[in-house]
This record gives C-alpha cells, structure tokens and sequence, in this order.
C-alpha cells in the first residue's frame, strides 16, 4: 500500500504542487524592504562591531599591558608590545588588530580586566588598501575617544539587564 501511494505522489508531483503553492502564498504578500543608508534596521545589544580603546576621565589609557586579549584571540589578530614606565606600570607600546583576521567574537573584550579593549557598535568602516586593515593603537584610542559617549550608554544599559 506504501509503496502505491509513493508510486502515485512521484508521477503527480504532489511535492512539486507543493512548493508551488508556497511560492503562490508568498507571492503576494507585502514585501519588506530596507533603504540602507536612509532607514536602518535595529541592532541587537548583543552587537559586537569595529573595536576601541578606552581611556580614563583624565585621559590616562585604561590597557595595562597584561596581554590577556592577545592570549584569549582564536584568531591570533592582536598584538601587543609593551614596556614598564618610570612610575612602575606597564603599558602598551604597540597594540594592533588585524580586522582580516578578526572573527569579531568578543573574547578580547571578555576577557579584559580593565574594560579597555570594548567593540562597538559601529560596521560601516571600509579599507581601500590592504595595510588600512591593520588598526594600530593611535586609531583604536581615536576611535574609542570618538564613541566614548555611546560605549559609556551601552555599559550603563547592559548594568540594568544584569
């Protein structure tokens, strides 16, 4: 009896008549559409983009050099190079990511104890040559000096959700 109706569906193409009708139901629904640069859709909290680092209120850099971000990184894209100061901390010589080798997964930003390497929300960066890839430390504290205010309402909303 199985094998008859099987027999029956392939030579009628039920299957087929199917996803016909699908398609016909989808057909003439509204279509959603976005006009990129004009309207943007909604991100998610949880939206890890382009990374920063963050300073102080008195403009001292918050990275004290302990590497945790560069151990952490599947991917193996930051580097860090430091030296000790005449005070006695340490800090960053060099601290540069690799956004081709990046696979914006956050870890960095887990697994940082002074919340100085943050990603932001902010995707709409390009590059025109290849070495724009390479953000040394020089653009990541300009970037995070740039977005300061939004990654400070960021941290401040997701405090409530904790």
């Amino acid at each position: 009896m199985r094998s008859l109706r099987e027999y029956f569906n392939t030579w009628l193409l039920v299957e087929l008549l199917r996803g016909m009708a699908l398609t016909g139901r989808s057909l003439f629904k509204r279509k959603i559409t976005v006009q990129y640069p004009e309207e943007k859709t909604p991100l998610s909290p949880r939206f890890r983009g382009l990374h920063a680092l963050r300073r102080y209120l008195n403009g001292e850099e918050r990275c004290i050099a302990c590497k945790l971000c560069e151990a952490v990184c599947p991917a193996m894209c930051i580097t860090i190079d430091s030296e000790e100061c005449p005070d006695g901390t340490r800090r960053t010589t060099r601290y540069d990511i690799d956004l081709f080798k990046c696979i914006y997964c956050g870890f960095c930003e887990e697994a940082c104890p002074t919340d100085a390497i943050v990603m932001t929300r902010h995707f709409e960066f390009h590059m025109e040559e290849r070495n724009e890839a390479i953000i040394d430390k020089k653009g990541l504290l300009a970037h995070g000096d740039k977005l300061e205010w939004q990654i400070a309402a960021d941290r401040a909303a997701d405090a409530q959700y904790r």
